[in-house]
């Protein structure tokens, strides 16, 4: 995306697969191009994931179902998540993640040869990320931080990670190599496993609510606001859930993993975010939801990790209402849009030293001021990400906790790690940090 914005300047043309593309990569153009946006906005047209469902006849979800369909689903789902207020809701639950997380931390650190030293950060982190989005979405912890996961976790787990890998096939490899090759049948059936753990888990809850209503019992969680409220079919419960699912967990676990990896490399700015964690919050007692606004370099650490690596480096929009003018352009209709995400983030008209980790840029006071649009890293408008505020209080909460127990140094071999693009933003290599508790 740098060289092609080098290259071509803000706005360029390319292919991908049968895909033909416009591609913004200046946050000037991509305001200009959001702000047209109509009532039913339309990120990209989702085949893969439209196909699957309409092969086995399934619901489509918040990233499936477009227009009018959208806008009244995405009303029922935006309540009890997208306000701060709201997100505080979960506040509870996501602490008790945390202190599993906590505990599991301890585990594989002492099990290292060195007693200090956590391999493949990322994976724990993904599996605390998919812990706190279940135990919101099902009201119920499935097991993610267990020593021993339970079986169908593991599946569920592995399916995610599959459905992802033979999306890529399917999107780069021609239609007929379906019948010759194997990716196509395993992409359906990851989807299978997805979709079943996520029915299994809602009838439960099903069942669970009619008692708790016989006995006169308040309904409360977000699965039974969501099966109580009676705006949505069942069927249409099961596609909402199973996708706000995959959508829950990247952003926490890759987030947290850099900005792990960066703080472990920069003692300085992880000492002032200690300092910063012991002037607000006494030693007696853990980082809490309330503690958050007071912590203005902590959110600084965040909002920096997502610039640099953005989780979702290129998102895109269909204007299938109608055509579209930017400058001296018309685009007619149904023309596809790729939002460089990345590119712009790393832009040095508005982040000086754009590849360099520096969370004060953030903080009142510091730093040049940077186009809004320059790093939107949870979308913008009516189709931004439903789950930001869940996703903020989890990395902000598991950050704190573990910068509070634990100064992070980096793997002492000395393994330099950059990013990679599978889809989502992710490292090339395990990142393994030391652990050393704080006295």
């Amino acid at each position: 995306q740098v060289i092609s914005r080098r290259l071509y300047g803000p706005i360029w043309k390319s292919t991908f697969g049968h895909y033909r593309n416009i591609n913004i990569g200046s946050p000037v153009v991509l305001e200009q191009l959001l702000r047209q946006e109509g009532k039913y906005p339309m990120r990209s047209d989702m085949a893969l994931w439209k196909e699957h469902r309409d092969t086995r006849r399934l619901p489509y979800g918040p990233f499936t179902e477009e227009g009018e369909r959208w806008y009244r689903l995405r009303q029922v789902l935006n309540k009890r998540l997208l306000k701060p207020s709201e997100a505080l809701l979960y506040a509870d639950a996501i602490g008790e993640v945390v202190s599993d997380l906590m505990v599991r931390l301890r585990e594989e650190r002492s099990r290292s040869p060195s007693g200090v030293l956590v391999g493949d950060v990322a994976n724990l982190l993904y599996r605390f990320a998919l812990e706190g989005i279940s135990y919101i979405l099902f009201e119920t912890r499935i097991g993610c931080l267990k020593q021993q996961v339970p079986a169908e976790t593991q599946r569920f787990i592995d399916s995610i990670n599959l459905m992802f890998k033979n999306s890529i096939f399917a999107t780069v490899l021609p239609r007929w190599s379906r019948k010759v090759l194997p990716f196509w049948d395993r992409y359906l059936d990851s989807w299978d496993t997805i979709f079943a753990f996520g029915k299994t888990l809602i009838d439960r809850k099903m069942k669970e609510l009619e008692g708790q209503v016989e006995h006169g019992k308040e309904v409360s969680g977000y699965l039974s606001y969501l099966l109580a409220s009676g705006r949505l079919s069942l069927d249409e419960v099961y596609g909402s859930v199973a996708e706000l699912l995959l959508a829950g967990v990247d952003t926490t676990s890759n987030t947290l993993s850099w900005a792990l990896y960066h703080l472990s490399r920069d003692p300085d700015i992880q000492e002032t975010l200690y300092q910063e964690l012991k002037a607000v919050v006494p030693a007696d007692r853990f980082p809490a939801a309330e503690d958050i606004p007071k912590l203005p370099m902590l959110r600084a650490i965040i909002k920096e990790t997502l610039r640099v690596y953005p989780v979702v480096p290129t998102n895109a929009r269909v204007f299938y209402e109608k055509d579209i003018v930017i400058g001296d352009y018309l685009f007619p209709k149904n023309t596809l849009f790729v939002l460089a995400h990345y590119a712009m983030s790393h832009d040095e008209t508005y982040f000086p030293e754009p590849e360099r980790f520096l969370p004060q840029r953030w903080l009142r006071g510091h730093g040049s001021p940077h186009h809004p649009f320059s790093s939107i890293p949870f979308g913008y408008g009516v189709r931004a990400c439903v789950g930001r505020r869940i996703a903020e209080l989890e990395m902000h909460l598991a950050l704190a906790r573990m910068i509070q127990a634990f100064e992070v140094r980096p793997d002492p071999r000395g393994v330099e790690v950059t990013s990679v693009s599978r889809i989502v933003l992710v490292a090339d290599k395990p990142i393994n940090l030391e652990f050393i508790a704080r006295p």
